[in-house]
């Protein structure tokens, strides 16, 4: 879907979304609900809406969250499977835009390259960059950033010795070609995380052989693709009330998985131990390819729609190899251990790389934004950074759980302001030097990689990003949107309009995540 949206050069707007994936999109819900009053647009770099999900077109592509947590919370998840495939989720974004008019106000083709916040005015100059190289320049009173923490244009590709020499073809999941066909072909995926382990099945379905080549394992828990119990709440309960019913009860396993993770991880280990060892063939060496050395949930869990990996190893399909590189041959792969992988075609999934708000150069009067100095507040906005919100979704539960909890609060944010006449909103540390640690609580190479780039937590609340939901719900929707290290200033004449048909309407509608 393109946007269809105006050109917004040299206009003004009261909130810039940027990016028009799940979280944009989802902003601009509750911004056409909440406030309907306010003009906004969402500006996407890319040609069509979906951000990742429109970026990643490899072979099985999925959710690794169920679609009753990962989809909206105002827009029910009617599909037949739990674990959708990409061209699933895309159709459902698709509906959620069309359904909430949206394709007038997403506007394709837009890079936001730099945000420049002017203090005499109280407003962002923003420019972007279109396709043709030429640049176009807004303001707006807020931003949003849906931009999530990927890096859209490169993946992670670490040093592969003698990749040169290798006479087969070479690529990375983030950018799959469309005119490569593994059809009976011998596939060597590089990795062991969730991309590898949705991409080895998917591929195996056509392939010859594929082998999942990894340094050391990760866990993977097999989980049904449907939902027996969702399904039977939605024909027994309607659409909406069974989709609450099922939502909730996917957010308590999830819960329930995380927390016996970190409270007894002995005992989670033993237990994945023993469902994965019981799908795979008799005698299959467990230990030594699917007993990782860190605890479950030191790392993401890797997710097995219906045990599709273990059903290609025990099909011979597909198979897995523990062991290190050496150097890359002719003809494939030769490793530590001496033993050479032949292939056709080698995956590099390697991983991702982090990038702070989409990359975009960050200036204050001008002044440019250490981004990996600020901290975190609330998990949606940075100390000193005014009327700048972000979204970061849990890693340890579903994205999209986080949407209505932002988003919802950055709208009830936007009524305070209006009933008090503030145009400027900013967090202030409450003390120089303030103790400091890492976004995300996550040993992932993608994670530890990035760290750097990113902004810091505190030590406490409301300085953190929590990857809690019960915690979130405690300080965006039930808490109060004022703080003692929030501050709010005019910085210039209070605007005429109030939304107060905004503020009524979250008051009665923001109860529930």
């Amino acid at each position: 879907m393109h946007g269809r949206s105006p050109d917004v050069a040299g206009q003004h707007l009261d909130v810039l979304i940027i990016g028009a994936g799940i979280s944009g999109i989802g902003c601009a819900h509750y911004l056409r609900v909440h406030h309907p009053r306010r003009r906004f647009a969402v500006l996407e770099a890319r040609q069509h809406i979906g951000g990742t999900w429109d970026l990643f077109r490899y072979p099985g592509i999925r959710s690794d969250s169920d679609l009753h947590t990962f989809g909206f919370e105002f827009k029910p998840w009617v599909g037949e499977h739990a674990f959708a495939n990409g061209g699933e989720i895309l159709d459902y974004l698709a509906e959620a835009v069309v359904e909430d008019e949206l394709e007038e106000v997403i506007l394709s083709g837009h890079r936001v390259v730099t945000l420049d916040w002017s203090s005499a005015e109280a407003r962002w100059r923003a420019t972007a960059q279109r396709g043709d190289r030429s640049t176009v320049e807004l303001t707006a009173d807020w931003i949003f950033a849906g931009t999530g923490y990927y890096r859209y244009d490169a993946g992670h590709l670490p040093e592969l010795p003698g990749i040169n020499a290798y006479s087969g073809r070479v690529v990375h999941p983030q950018s799959w070609p469309q005119d490569l066909n593994c059809t009976g072909k011998r596939v060597v995926v590089v990795g062991s995380g969730a991309t590898a382990v949705t991409l080895v099945p998917a591929l195996a379905q056509s392939a010859a052989h594929v082998t999942m080549l990894q340094r050391s394992p990760s866990y993977i828990l097999s989980l049904p693709r449907r939902d027996e119990v969702a399904l039977w709440l939605q024909r027994r309960f309607g659409q909406e009330r069974g989709y609450r019913l099922a939502r909730h009860k996917n957010m308590l396993i999830q819960s329930g998985i995380y927390g016996l993770c970190r409270r007894q991880p002995r005992l989670a280990r033993r237990l994945i131990r023993r469902l994965t060892a019981r799908q795979l063939p008799a005698g299959y060496p467990v230990d030594e390819h699917f007993n990782p050395t860190y605890e479950p949930w030191d790392q993401r869990l890797c997710f097995a729609p219906s045990g599709d990996i273990f059903r290609a190893i025990r099909d011979g399909r597909a198979s897995v190899v523990t062991d290190r590189i050496e150097t890359f041959t002719t003809t494939g792969v030769r490793l530590a251990s001496g033993k050479q992988l032949d292939a056709d075609v080698v995956v590099t999934a390697t991983g991702l790389q982090l990038q702070a708000l989409g990359g975009i150069a960050l200036r204050l009067d001008g002044v440019p934004v250490d981004i990996p100095a600020r901290v975190s507040f609330r998990g949606m906005m940075l100390d000193g950074v005014p009327n700048l919100a972000y979204l970061i979704g849990y890693t340890n539960a579903s994205w999209t759980l986080k949407v209505s909890l932002v988003c919802g609060h950055l709208c009830r944010l936007l009524a305070h302001m209006d009933q008090g006449g503030y145009d400027t909103c900013v967090a202030e540390l409450p003390y120089p030097h303030m103790p400091t640690r890492p976004l995300l609580d996550l040993s992932s190479g993608y994670v530890t990689r990035g760290l750097r780039s990113m902004p810091r937590q505190g030590p406490r609340a409301p300085w953190v990003q929590p990857m809690n939901l019960r915690a979130d719900k405690r300080m965006l929707q039930d808490g109060p949107v004022t703080d003692r290290n929030l501050h709010f200033r005019r910085a210039r004449e209070a605007p005429s309009r109030t939304d107060l048909h905004g503020a009524q309407s979250l008051a009665v509608t923001n109860t529930s995540v």
